[in-house]
Order: structure tokens, then C-alpha cells, then sequence
């Protein structure tokens, strides 16, 4: 019994290593990668994740050790995103920082080269926003989820969101 226990804490800190490489592969490899995903994208994530399985759970394909691995995976995802929270500087060094790719209709050329992006894949993402040309562009800015802020005057898609008063709110 206690060497099946030992066993399954093996599978779980198997799991945090590979998700812990995983998280550190993605910040070397850029954000861009997070939401912008094409064909290619879609099919490298899957085969990594088929790739890594192994190494998480070896051997053993029961399904306690598939539990183990995934209470593992749980437990260090939550772990990592309260230090993210608790300490913003750790936060910064694995999340990055939001970046500048377009300032007033000008494209930011270092900015858009540092993270990866073409021009091309830029001027998609300001389509995808409802703005016709770059030139429109009041600033774009890539998030550090990955996806893309864009803002402009003539912004055509714009949301708004409405308060709901409820009673006890309505009184004061």
C-alpha cells in the first residue's frame, strides 16, 4: 500500500515538472504563440501534450494514475496562479509585460519584431477588431494572455457594459 502511494506521488511530481517546463517553453518561446494559434499551432500543442504523457504518468495507465497526475497538474496551477497573484514581480518575470505594437496609426517596427509578429498578422488582428487600416489605430497593444488590445476613434465593435442596480444598491 505504501509503495502504490509513493508511486502515485511519483506520477503527480512528474506532472508538476512537465508542467512547470510547459509554462517556461511558452514564456521563451513568446505569447504570441497563446492566441494567435494557426493549423500548425493547434497541432504542435497536441502533439506535445501526447508527447509529454508519458512522462508524466510512465508506466502506469491505471486510472488512479491519471488522477495523480491530473490532482498534481490542479494542485500547482493553483499554487502558481495565487504566487501570481501574491507577488506581482514574479508575475511579471513569467507572465511578461503587455507590448506597444501600434501608437497612434504608427506601427512600433522593434516592438512588433521583438514579440514575433508579421505585418501581416498585425493587420489581421486590427481587421479582427473592426478598424479597416493601421493607420486607424489609436494603440495596439499585444497582453501578456497573448491576445491583442486594439483601440481607435472609429472603433466599430465597441461593447459597453451596463450596470444592474439591485434593490438594496437602488436605496443608497
Amino acid at each position: 500500500m505504501q509503495a502504490e502511494i509513493i508511486a502515485l506521488l511519483i506520477v503527480a511530481a512528474k506532472a508538476i515538472a512537465v508542467y512547470l517546463f510547459i509554462i517556461l517553453a511558452i514564456r521563451l518561446f513568446g505569447k504570441k504563440e497563446l492566441a494567435q494559434l494557426s493549423v500548425v499551432d493547434l497541432v504542435f500543442i497536441l502533439l506535445i501534450s501526447n508527447s509529454v504523457q508519458n512522462a508524466m504518468v510512465g508506466q502506469d495507465t491505471t486510472l488512479a494514475g491519471g488522477m495523480a497526475a491530473a490532482t498534481g497538474l490542479f494542485v500547482i496551477n493553483y499554487l502558481f496562479k495565487f504566487l501570481l497573484r501574491k507577488f506581482p514581480t514574479l508575475a511579471k518575470i513569467i507572465q511578461g509585460k503587455e507590448v506597444m505594437l501600434i501608437y497612434k496609426g504608427k506601427v512600433q517596427e522593434r516592438n512588433l519584431e521583438s514579440v514575433g509578429f508579421t505585418l501581416q498578422e498585425l493587420q489581421e488582428s486590427v481587421r479582427e477588431h473592426g478598424v479597416k487600416d493601421i493607420s486607424e489605430v489609436d494603440l495596439a497593444i499585444l497582453e501578456v494572455d497573448g491576445n491583442i488590445s486594439v483601440l481607435s476613434e472609429n472603433y466599430t465593435n465597441r461593447s459597453t457594459k451596463k450596470i444592474r442596480r439591485t434593490q438594496s444598491s437602488a436605496r443608497f
